[in-house]
């Protein structure tokens, strides 16, 4: 049986909490480009074209989108790193 160095121990460490990181940026970022587009829509247009709700919902629905987008392209990337 091989032991394993302490090197690699770290490694792997140092690996996991990146991770981790990785994981909360993913959070933080759904929460807060939905929270943007909202504003957006409801607090700079809609209140002031008198056009509410449909500013709200469209851009609020653009946050959403830009959240999964950043999810989609940092999982591609957790992937590309997986394979090499």
């Amino acid at each position: 049986m091989q032991e394993q160095s302490p090197g690699s121990e770290k490694e792997k460490k140092r690996e996991f909490v990146r991770y981790i990181g990785v994981a909360s940026t993913i959070g933080i970022n759904m929460v807060v480009s939905t929270f943007v587009g909202f504003a957006l829509g409801y607090w700079v247009i809609d209140k002031y074209l008198n056009t509410y709700p449909w500013f709200t919902i469209v851009l609020t629905f653009l946050g959403i989108a830009a959240g999964f987008s950043f999810l989609f392209r940092i999982a591609s990337r957790a992937g590309k790193n997986d394979e090499d």
